[in-house]
């Protein structure tokens, strides 16, 4: 078999690098090559991950030659890294191409056919095509490169969010693209899956034996998941007051993170093991009723207020609207926080709160395990103060892991007890630079492994679930409950965990 082909090696059950790669980005001028992909890449020459013969394309509706091209990603460089390494950013640099491309004119397409064909070998050639623009355009897109014949194995498509407005565009999307790829040629992403904490949740689980037989319902209380940004919608205004926090935040990565602590156990951690897995969770999800997500579901919009020590303006003013109170001014929310259940032998009777927000007092990314008390208190004269304990897992910004326990403190006479945490910082336990997210993920693309990729039936399913919910809120017409910037959101969501005897784990490493 070719290495081209990203086939896993027998051995190892691992997708092997190939030789040779075209990476082609549509929409090589937009914010999120300049400020991700491409720092990404420029890490993986700097690393030696990128396959040697590899050329990385551009393609927008910008005039520019590939000199042009070559200086814009230089300075974007210098802006997202810093101090860059003069040979690593040379090689790079060597590597780029543009391709004006206007998606309606055929002339331009066969420009991009021309350099993509353009090469010893080509039918080997690993081609991957990042599909950094709207999603109104992957379809146009695809059709024009099975036109050209640019899409038989070993080519790839990178598909970013948003997939979909509801089920319905989902399905739409993915059917337009899986008309010219089959589905193993799909890699639609989920950045925050490439992070290093996230997969080492997966090595904390499966590789110790410490933690898996308590990770159920008979020895866990209750699992909080929170992504907080202190940031606005800035410049995705015209996205986000389309979207809301539902959509942008809950439907893909607070549902991708609850996967991951729910699984099972796959037969192993590469190829569709992982996806069948949490394919598995998101069927277990309890549908919600129009009760259940009046009670269990609380919708917030910051207004104005002090965020790390400036006084910002509320959503309705960034977006340009004079906030009246009244329910016509619309109804996008920037907080969600609810309750979920998964209905499974595992996690029966377990809740899963979930909450993610903008403007929020602080920013952080943390999975949360509260583990049920003992059984039987064996210190009943105790002083001091207990707690739970705890597994806290940050995600960002500081990656690492928190455990919390009970411990005796020294001293004379009786038991005073503390609660005391073993500590697991990424930065200082492993001395090597932590890869960005977008790094690991692009070229898990280039050797074909799909495991921290979402499938087609896990976007589809997750969007089952949310539909609605957003559907109800519509019909509802209540609009989110305010909260001020630089809060931890609307005092409702306190009282959603706080109902059930429990709190939000605000500690962070």
């Amino acid at each position: 078999m070719s290495l081209a082909s990203g086939i896993s090696s027998p051995a190892a059950g691992i997708p092997l690098m190939p030789e040779r790669c075209d990476f082609t980005v549509f929409g090589g001028t937009g914010n999120l090559s300049l400020h991700k992909l491409l720092p990404a890449l420029y890490h993986s020459e700097l690393e030696g991950h990128l396959p040697d013969d590899t050329r990385i394309i551009g393609v927008s509706l910008t005039d520019l030659d590939d000199d042009a091209y070559r200086a814009l990603v230089h300075d974007a460089l210098l802006e997202q890294v810093g101090d860059l390494d003069d040979d690593t950013s040379e090689r790079l640099l060597a590597r780029l191409h543009h391709v004006r491309l206007d998606i309606e004119e055929a002339a331009d397409w066969h420009n991009l056919y021309g350099l993509l064909k353009d090469r010893p070998e080509v039918e080997s050639t690993v081609r991957v095509y990042y599909l950094a623009v709207a999603p109104t355009l992957f379809g146009p897109i695809c059709r024009r490169l099975g036109d050209g014949g640019m899409t038989e194995a070993p080519a790839r498509v990178v598909l970013e969010k948003p997939l979909g407005h509801d089920l319905a565009s989902a399905r739409a999307i993915n059917a337009v693209v899986g008309e010219v790829f089959d589905e193993s040629q799909i890699f639609r992403i989920d950045h925050y899956l490439g992070k290093e904490s996230v997969q080492n949740l997966l090595v904390t689980r499966f590789a110790n034996t410490l933690l898996e037989p308590l990770w159920n319902s008979h020895w866990i209380d209750h699992i909080q998941i929170t992504v907080a940004e202190t940031v606005g919608v800035g410049e995705r205004v015209g996205y986000y007051d389309r979207a809301g926090a539902m959509r942008d935040m809950v439907q893909n990565h607070l549902l991708q993170l609850l996967c991951l602590v729910a699984m099972e156990p796959p037969i192993e951690v590469g190829r569709e093991d992982v996806r069948d897995e949490k394919m598995k969770v998101l069927q277990a999800l309890k549908p919600m009723t129009a009760v259940e997500i009046d009670r269990d579901i609380v919708r917030g919009r910051y207004a104005a207020g002090p965020v790390e020590g400036r006084q910002v303006k509320s959503y309705d003013e960034e977006v340009g609207r004079v906030s009246t109170g009244s329910t016509d001014e619309g109804l996008t929310e920037t907080f969600v926080a609810l309750k979920a259940e998964v209905q499974n032998w595992r996690w029966a009777g377990v809740p899963f709160y979930l909450r993610t927000g903008k403007r929020m007092d602080r920013r952080s990314s943390e999975i949360v395990v509260v583990f049920k008390e003992p059984p039987h208190d064996v210190f009943p004269h105790r002083t001091g103060v207990t707690a739970p304990n705890r597994l806290h897992i940050q995600v960002q910004p500081d990656e690492g892991m928190r455990l919390h326990l009970t411990a005796k403190e020294p001293g004379p006479g009786g038991y005073r007890l503390k609660p005391v945490s073993l500590d697991l910082n990424f930065a200082s336990a492993f001395t090597q630079r932590s890869p960005d997210a977008y790094e690991r993920l692009l070229m898990d693309v280039v050797k074909g492994n799909p495991t921290l990729f979402m499938r087609r039936d896990e976007v589809e399913a997750a969007w089952t679930w949310v539909d609605p919910i957003i559907q109800h809120w519509t019909e509802s017409g209540l609009p989110p409950k305010r909260y001020a910037a630089g809060s931890a959101g609307p005092t409702t969501a306190i009282t959603l965990i706080e109902r059930d005897g429990r709190s939000w784990q605000e500690d962070s490493l």
